[in-house]
């Protein structure tokens, strides 16, 4: 039981850096309430099961050519900033969609996904943090072990997408239309600033 305790905390850890996801999360959160935000998350930590998968298989060699790398860093480079645009533009929008229905959760936890998805730096984290772990792992007790890792890892990953939820929904609450405003705003340039670090990681591997 410790061993599993150390690696939710791994989870929460990891998933506590800001970061695109986060931002978006605030911003869902505090637009749409707990629901939005939590489904962002989930469909994060979806996208980090496919990794973890492809990792376990034994893909990590392809997922590290420079091609998969460049296609990553530029698509999620256009994910992050066309989000970050439509993020601003919604500013001075009423939190509903423009046909007048509410926001799915569907978009919430797709868009979580995608931005996931397409995110070099889980690759990297993957590659580094998740294969040391299985490499470890392996070597001590085998797919028991593993598995209790694995499970704790995205045990924290869940718990901090709880946490991340309900801070934004309390902003959808409690706080007025110029908070709101402002915590979008600065989601937004999150959002905007990490899609173009992505684009100068895509354009220094194309021409670096």
């Amino acid at each position: 039981m410790n061993t599993f305790m150390t690696y939710v905390v791994l989870g929460i850890s990891l998933s506590a850096p800001i970061g695109p996801i986060n931002a978006a999360q605030l911003d869902r959160g505090a637009r749409f309430g707990f629901m939005h935000a939590w489904l962002v998350g989930l469909g994060a930590m979806c996208a980090d099961v496919v990794y973890m998968l492809l990792i376990y298989f034994g893909l990590a060699h392809f997922l590290d050519t420079p091609f998969v790398k460049t296609f990553l860093w530029t698509f999620g480079c256009f994910v992050l900033i066309y989000t970050g645009i439509e993020t601003l533009n919604n500013l001075k929008v009423p939190p509903e969609t423009p046909s007048g229905q509410p926001l799915s959760g569907a978009n919430s936890f797709r868009s979580g996904f995608m931005m996931a998805l397409m995110n070099p730096l889980n690759i990297l984290f993957w590659l580094g943090i998740y294969g040391s772990i299985l490499a470890s792992s392996m070597q001590s007790s085998g797919m028991l072990s593993i598995l209790l890792h694995s499970l704790g890892i995205f045990a924290g990953i869940l718990l901090w997408d709880v946490v991340m939820a309900t801070l934004a929904s309390s902003f959808h609450r409690f706080a007025g239309p110029k908070t709101l405003r402002f915590i979008s705003a600065s989601a937004a340039v999150c959002l905007l600033g990490f899609g173009a670090y992505f684009g100068y990681k895509a354009y220094i591997q194309l021409f670096g």
